[in-house]
């Protein structure tokens, strides 16, 4: 099974969105929306109400995870970000 999330972002602006309860990653360039939705769903146990991508100038595809239930900011806690 390929691994669609490659590595969640930490940057000024990827912070700026944890408020608004968005994670961004970086995710495999054949990942299609509705996979990448299911991956989170199932990795971390929560709701996602929309996934938004975009092909950054170095090639790699960005994602853009809105969640409805859970907190982004705890599951990146978990993974030891924070």
């Amino acid at each position: 099974m390929v691994m669609l999330i490659k590595c969640f972002l930490v940057t000024e602006k990827a912070v700026s969105l944890l408020d608004k309860n968005i994670l961004t990653a970086i995710v495999d360039i054949r990942a299609r929306k509705p996979d990448i939705k299911r991956e989170i769903e199932r990795l971390f146990g929560v709701e996602v109400e929309k996934v938004n991508t975009l092909i950054t100038p170095k090639g790699e595809k960005k994602a853009y995870i809105k969640l409805k239930t859970g907190s982004a900011e705890e599951i990146l806690s978990k993974l030891g970000v924070f």
